[in-house]
């Protein structure tokens, strides 16, 4: 029980630091570095703790069900690779926040990076320690997006959102084809438990969908690991902060997809597609990527390029899949994290203190920062593979795992010989770094006179670059032990341990290291001031470049795509369009019936009530009366079209759904209310529907009427049928009889939708928050003034006029109907659980009581009496409506698990208390958040539009204004 809390808490300890960073200010820059230092110091001694089970070989769990019927469950899982992988997470985190503190300005939102640094660190934890393949695809898709985040931060740079597009654009593709993987092998192998997938390589392996199944894994993989050809996504990410680069870019998200391919090869491994696929990528983007690292003129260019070239040699490592290369590529995961991660913060040091990175401007700077050059130079020739350094001891493995025979294929006979080549380039552009940035005449023209950075700032490279030294020189007594419970870990506990030993003897590993040294060095010497002259890439093909396809791409998708799609449809308009979308779905329906409905089992047995065919009557004539009204007179059309909302609400009521009846009665203000705010920004009918050239108006009238017709006839008759049709099994009965016994109320619906199926609900008001802040985004970017309104003039004259005055509403009315609306709301909420009500009905009725006093008043009135923090009100409700649900996971039920009671009170007796009520106080509190959000935000532009309307029209009578 220790260890599964313990686990618990190393995944969500990232994640509080990151809501922590929350409640401080942005000025807090030394509070929210030491925040989140004491939150992943935490997280250290946890894995501390761990280690002496991890050492034993055990694997440690803890989970949970959560939909037990689809087999899916909460796990996590962690041995001897996870806790290695989680350790770089949380060992160079810490050292990227003590970097950042000094790194960033005190003009940078610096608690929010720490938030967005945090929540990652989180994710990526979570996807390490998943121990269920869909919750691991989750934690991956997470990364992306916050990835995204720390890669924009400097949002106001062009570079930056362009980088962080792509970034996004590319990982989560292939996220996308990662869960389509997961999905095909969980069906495989029956479960998608890790610890059953990773047993069932067998059923996998033999499946005719595993060519498939292989190739969206790869997808998923290569994209995050940025292997070619998605490696132009890595280079772009450098326009992110240098901590961003030197976590995220050398010891985490990258990392990622490579832990993936060690992770799944006893499942997806030991055959020739892999070996051929994974391989080749992989030695493909070693070579390539290593020879356009030594034409970068930028220092994290130049570092970008060679992370690739090293995540490549990682992937071919994983191709070959021996026992010797999955330590291999263990160990080099490891050690290039430490080494590149010295190295970008070193890069960083060199621009905050010299003004840049460019390595045509660089030069002589060790004589300014010594103790940063030696640190830098420790580190480039670790990169290199120099011996007594870490860098050299995996890159001596790869070299023997390729100059070893394994198929005897071409590929395997050619890896030798591309392993050298780019070894000997590997060389060449860590010369060029130190060479160029730190020896030769004092820098000239800078924008910064170069100088040692803070000592705290140098630190986290110091001790890294310690480590390098350490790992190199004793590598038995300092990560041996842990690489090959690392590799036991992927291929089974009877892998025999493997000494990591600094000489092997003089053989081709060493013969290949001496020439790669030997090579790399002649070709900085013969063309190193060539290339510094040159242009950013090889000769000839430099122009040639992914980046440049994918930006093709995007502009066709952008641009072209839908410069085509009016080409087709022949217009832009919105009606046109929605025309076209019934005409499909009428067809689908079609097709699909082929030949007509099925017969009706039997007359409905309702009998006929001529008050009920009278008012369905009526509600028929509004809405003809709407469409016919509406080319002339839009507001006496929006009156019928809620005529016929009104008859709705009736039936509803008529038919002994009074929960429908009220839902939709509230739905029906808050709609007209809505449609009545967006009319003023609706143009003149004129302006908006040209002549018709091809028909007359009354031809294209008569169509639209003929195409309702019978979209809403067809959808009746198929109602009325399965209205008719016998029933096998009513799930409604079912419902009916253990509402009460399992829910703890009498309100079927309302039990329905807070217990039976609250995942759903749960999921639909995740949505309509992410719909709401999406309205207020597009809203706050609409700006409907003309580019000669003032913002002095804006200014004056904001909310000095209400929409009471403008639609001739009285304010009296208004504020009276605040009161009462609240205890309506308060009345529906309790009453919920047994009667009519609940907490969407509670929300959206007290969201009218607060929009009412934006159409009776001034916001500039309501604002100062009514704070409405609709953001907040989302969150809390999201929030309350989520730890209710985890609540159940504690006492060991399934994710939102209700419990029902009751408990009694002095003087009133029983009254019934369930976790249920809880629940729905988070979908009251969203609800009102997010329709609150929408409603004011429209009104706010409603405003602002009948301003500008009214300005526009005094200017055009200045004589009747005077």
């Amino acid at each position: 029980m220790l260890n599964e809390n313990l686990l618990i808490l190393l995944a969500t300890l990232p994640f509080v630091a990151a809501l922590a960073m929350a409640t401080l200010s942005t000025r807090a820059h030394s509070a929210a570095a030491l925040v989140c230092g004491v939150f992943v110091l935490a997280g250290i001694a946890v894995l501390v703790a761990l280690q002496g089970r991890i050492a034993e070989g055990d694997v440690l769990r803890a989970g949970w069900d959560w939909v037990p019927s689809l087999g899916f469950s909460v796990g996590l899982r962690m041995d001897a690779l996870v806790w290695l992988m989680v350790a770089l997470v949380y060992g160079i985190g810490l050292l990227v926040l003590i970097y950042a503190r000094y790194y960033l300005t005190k003009t940078d939102p610096v608690p929010r990076f720490y938030a967005f640094l945090m929540a990652f660190a989180g994710s990526m934890v979570g996807m390490l320690m998943s121990g269920n393949i869909l919750m691991l695809v989750v934690f991956w898709e997470l990364t992306s997006i916050l990835s995204f985040l720390l890669v924009g931060y400097w949002h106001q740079s062009q570079n930056a959102r362009d980088g962080a597009r792509t970034a996004l654009v590319v990982t989560g593709a292939g996220g996308l084809c990662l869960l389509l993987a997961m999905l095909m092998i969980g069906r495989i192998a029956g479960s998608y438990d890790l610890d059953t997938v990773l047993v069932s390589g067998d059923l996998v392996r033999a499946d005719p969908a595993y060519p498939l199944i292989l190739g969206l894994f790869l997808l998923g993989c290569f994209t995050k690991s940025a292997q070619m050809p998605f490696h132009f996504w890595l280079p772009g990410a450098m326009a992110a902060p240098t901590p961003v680069s030197a976590f995220l870019h050398s010891a985490t998200l990258v990392k990622a997809g490579v832990f993936l391919l060690v992770r799944f090869f006893p499942v997806l491994g030991e055959t020739q597609l892999w070996f051929f696929i994974v391989t080749g990528t992989g030695m493909a983007t070693l070579l390539f990527a290593s020879v356009f690292a030594l034409f970068r003129h930028d220092l994290k260019g130049l570092l970008a390029y060679s992370t690739v070239s090293h995540l490549g040699l990682i992937t071919a490592l994983a191709g070959i899949g021996s026992p010797g290369a999955i330590l291999a590529a263990i160990f080099h995961i490891a050690n290039h994290a430490v080494f590149k991660a010295s190295l970008f913060m070193a890069a960083g040091i060199i621009d905050h203190e010299a003004g840049t990175r460019d390595m045509r401007r660089l030069s002589g700077l060790m004589r300014f920062m010594p103790f940063t050059g030696v640190l830098a130079i420790v580190a480039s020739a670790s990169m290199a593979g120099v011996p007594l350094l870490n860098g050299f001891l995996s890159k001596e493995m790869f070299f023997a795992e390729a100059a070893d025979w394994h198929n005897g294929t071409w590929l395997d006979n050619s890896l030798p010989w591309i392993a050298t080549a780019a070894g000997i380039f590997a060389v060449a552009y860590s010369l060029r770094f130190i060479v160029t940035v730190f020896f030769g005449p004092a820098p000239v023209d800078l924008p910064r006179t170069p100088h040692e950075p803070p000592a705290w700032m140098r630190r986290p490279v110091e001790l890294l670059v310690l480590i390098c030294l350490l790992v190199g020189i004793v590598p038995g007594l300092t990560l041996g032990p842990t690489m090959n419970l690392a590799a036991q870990a992927v291929l089974g506990p009877d892998l025999p341990y493997k000494d990591i030993a600094i000489w092997h003897g003089f053989n081709t590993p060493l013969i290949m290291s001496l020439v790669a040294l030997l090579g790399g060095t002649a070709i900085f010497a013969l063309f190193g001031r060539r290339i510094a002259a040159g242009p950013e890439g090889p000769p000839v093909i430099h122009r040639v470049r992914a980046v440049r396809l994918f930006e093709a791409g995007m502009t066709l998708v952008t641009r072209r795509a839908p410069e085509l799609a009016v080409a087709l449809l022949g217009t832009e308009r919105l009606q046109p369009q929605l025309r076209l979308m019934v005409l499909v779905a009428v067809g689908v329906v079609v097709a699909a019936l082929f030949g007509g409905l099925p017969q009706a089992f039997e007359p409905l047995s309702t009998p006929f009530d001529p008050a009920f065919a009278l008012m369905w009557l009526v509600g028929a004539c509004c809405a003809i009366g709407t469409a016919g009204l509406a080319k002339y007179h839009r507001f006496a059309a929006l009156v019928l079209l809620g005529g016929t909302g009104a008859v709705t609400c009736v039936t509803f009521a008529w038919l002994s759904a009074p929960d429908l009846a009220v839902t939709q009665l509230l739905v029906e203000i808050v709609t007209t209310v809505l449609l009545l705010l967006g009319l003023r920004w609706l143009p003149k009918r004129s302006e908006e529907i040209p002549g018709d050239r091809l028909m007359s108006a009354r031809l294209r009238r008569t169509r639209d009427l003929v195409l309702a017709f019978v979209a809403g006839g067809g959808l009746a008759a198929m109602a009325y049928v399965a209205m008719t049709a016998p029933l096998v099994s009513n799930v409604g009965d079912w419902f009916l009889r253990n509402a009460y016994q399992e829910g703890g109320g009498t309100n079927v619906v309302n039990i329905l939708l807070v217990d039976f199926r609250a995942f759903d609900t749960f999921g639909e008001i995740t949505v309509l928050a992410v719909v709401a802040v999406t309205v207020y985004a597009l809203l706050r970017r609409f700006r409907p003034a003309s580019e000669s309104e003032s913002p002095a003039r804006r200014d004056e004259d904001r909310g000095h006029r209400s929409l009471a005055e403008i639609m001739l509403v009285p304010a009296v009315i208004m504020r009276w109907m605040f009161p009462v609306l609240v205890l309506l709301a308060a009345y529906f909420f309790f009453r919920g659980h047994d009667l009519p009500g609940g907490g969407f009905a509670a929300g959206v009725t007290l969201s009218i009581a607060i929009l009412l006093q934006y159409l009776g008043h001034d916001t500039r009135w309501v604002e100062a009496r009514l704070v409405v923090l609709p953001v907040r009100w989302m969150g809390f409700g999201l929030l309350i409506a989520g730890v209710t649900g985890l609540g159940a996971l504690v006492f060991g039920y399934p994710f939102l698990s209700a419990h029902a009671r009751y408990v009694a009170v002095p003087l009133i007796g029983d009254i019934p208390a369930a976790t249920v009520i809880i629940f729905d106080a988070g979908v009251f509190a969203l609800v009102l958040g997010a329709t609150v959000l929408m409603l004011v935000s429209i009104a706010h532009q409603a405003l602002r539009t009948a301003r500008l309307k009214e300005r526009r029209e005094t200017a055009a009578k200045p004589e009747e204004a005077v």
